[in-house]
């Protein structure tokens, strides 16, 4: 929006109140008036400044929460949804504890348990 001009506010109060049959001349009475439309206008100006930056912080808070929200609800990709993947088979002994190289030195080659 537009600023508004002071002596703008008062010329148009004065030419509605002159269309209704009432005219302001100069005075005491009409400049009070004068001072009444001057801080009216100063409110009004000061509010659309205001508006306008609270719009636009809303704004970059709700582009936040969309951007946040499309994050939460967006199809997710093959591997985030832990599509199969390549699986390793799974010896015994791993899967009882043992570590890889626990393995090679059990199972030498050449080497045979004998028996008791």
């Amino acid at each position: 929006m537009n600023q508004i001009n002071k002596e703008e506010m008062f010329g148009n109060l004065k030419s509605f109140l002159k269309s209704k049959g009432i005219e302001v001349q100069e005075g005491a009475y009409a400049q009070r008036i004068r001072q009444g439309c001057e801080i009216l206008t100063d409110s009004i100006n000061a509010s659309q400044s205001t508006l306008k930056c609270a719009k636009s912080a809303m704004d970059k808070g709700l582009d936040q929460l969309r951007q946040t929200i499309h994050e939460q609800t967006a199809p997710k990709s093959p591997a985030e949804e832990g599509a199969p993947q390549k699986k390793r088979p799974v010896n015994a002994t791993c899967a009882a504890g043992q570590s890889s190289e626990a393995q090679r030195k059990s199972s030498k080659p050449g080497r045979r348990a004998s028996k008791g």
